[in-house]
């Protein structure tokens, strides 16, 4: 553990700032803190939530707790690909992945080991499908099961599969006699089902380039690919309720005549409270979870409430104006789809909140301050701004000036490949490494040594 008395604090239900987390040290503290949440007990979520600022930084963080912290469960849930009121629909593989997890979510709570969901603060601030549609919205099946082919076709279709002849993409499904492929989100990969009249016989992955079944699957769990469905109750639901908030439609509406005869339109999702009876937030699908705040993700609120409103703004002069050029499109009110700043202080703090900076910061006021210590290695920038001066002579230098003070050390590369191109450069200068390392715990237990070098590769 990096964070002292962290378990202790998790239990105040206050605002904690985790000082002294070095750019990169995000995963090191969010992986203490959600085994500190697991060590808590069963009466207590053992789960966490991690805003980051950005993607680029879930990313990041996603890997970092692939590799530092392989034990905990991770869970991503990534932002549409698209700015507020757009025009464009979000990507599939983002809407499954979104689903993939809201799903993981509402049917399990985990419990057996930690568990941490990974988003930004776009993702955070937009409103989400309800829980009961997401509860009931599944399909799952086991090869012995009665399963009715034109139904399985229909529950495809109305929750965002397309129809294809060959199946190679997330997303795609195709019907061949009595054999379905389809091509669902999530680490299964694509999945072939093979029936003998409604009996599912089996269930098998193949190879989307070969098309040849590799092995077998023991069980089928599907989720939406789309944040809603186009039926009969939801489009019912969708035209009363823009009538409701844009009054009487005009004729020309695009979106309203799509809908209306049952067909999907590019940007509708931007409408997903219109299809839906209510909507959640993140929170409600988390409940009693720990969340965490990437550094300067506060800013990052702030940000992105000003960006919606300017597009909420800018669309609504359009609409007035008519600069639209005849394109009629009506936004919904920003609270209807994203939270106010208000709702965001409130969420943030009714619950334990803890908020990751670099810096060293004092205690004061209502807020708990633990150091994590992790500081930013030496980056040798000086050494390569100086055309005098060896980088690999510095790096030697450094290293053992390192071991010398009792610290241990470790380089890591990318891949096998440079990590091997690094070992044999740093021997050439006088340092040994020790025999090859594939883990993080194996590098850890070499370089307890003073005298001992690990270099590890992070693939």
């Amino acid at each position: 553990m990096i964070i002292p008395k962290i378990e202790k604090l998790l239990a105040t239900g206050s605002l904690i700032t985790v000082s002294e987390v070095a750019d990169g040290a995000e995963a090191l503290s969010l992986a203490d803190i959600a085994r500190a949440r697991f060590r808590a007990g069963a009466d207590v979520p053992a789960l966490a939530v991690f805003m980051a600022r950005d993607g680029q930084r879930m990313q990041a963080v996603e890997a970092g707790l692939g590799f530092f912290a392989p034990e905990i469960e991770v869970l991503s849930l990534p932002a549409w690909d698209c700015q507020p009121y757009d025009r464009a629909s979000p990507n599939a593989p983002i809407l499954a992945r979104r689903m993939t997890t809201l799903s993981r979510l509402v049917r399990s709570r985990g419990g057996e080991r930690p568990r941490v969901v990974v988003t930004t603060v776009n993702a955070l601030l937009q409103r989400l499908p309800p829980i009961s549609w997401v509860t009931t919205e599944s399909l799952s099946a086991a090869p012995g099961n009665a399963v009715d082919i034109p139904d399985l076709a229909r529950w495809l279709e109305i929750n965002g599969f397309s129809r294809t002849g060959t199946v190679r993409d997330v997303g795609e499904y195709a019907v061949r006699g009595g054999i379905v492929d389809l091509y669902p989100p999530g680490p299964t990969g694509p999945i072939r089902l093979d029936f003998f009249g409604d009996t599912l016989e089996n269930i098998k992955g193949f190879d989307p380039e070969t098309q040849r079944s590799t092995h077998s699957v023991r069980s089928l769990d599907l989720v939406p690919m789309t944040e809603f469905q186009l039926t009969t109750e939801s489009i019912k639901r969708f035209r009363q309720s823009y009538v409701t908030h844009f009054g009487a439609p005009q004729r020309g509406d695009a979106l309203y005549e799509a809908i209306s005869e049952g067909r999907r339109f590019p940007g509708m999702e931007h409408w997903l409270p219109l299809f839906h009876p209510s909507v959640n937030t993140l929170m409600d699908y988390t409940p009693g979870a720990v969340f965490v705040l990437d550094a300067q993700a506060e800013s990052a609120v702030a940000e992105r409430l000003k960006q919606i409103a300017d597009y909420h703004e800018a669309r609504q002069t359009a609409l007035v104006s008519g600069a639209a050029g005849g394109v009629i499109y009506k936004p919904l009110a920003t609270n209807a789809l994203y939270l106010s700043s208000e709702e965001w202080s409130h969420s943030r703090d009714a619950k334990t909140t803890l908020m990751l900076t670099p810096f060293a910061m004092p205690e004061g006021g209502n807020r708990w301050v633990v150091p994590a210590g992790a500081k930013a290695g030496h980056n040798f920038a000086a050494e390569r701004a100086d055309e005098r001066a060896n980088v690999f002579d510095a790096v030697v230098a450094h290293v053992r000036e390192r071991q010398k003070a009792g610290k241990r050390t470790i380089i890591a590369s990318f891949t096998e490949g440079a990590r091997q191109r690094t070992a044999g450069v740093l021997e050439d200068h006088g340092l040994k490494a020790t025999k090859p390392v594939r883990s993080l715990r194996e590098a850890m237990e070499i370089a307890s040594h003073e005298t001992a070098l690990a270099i590890v590769a992070l693939e």
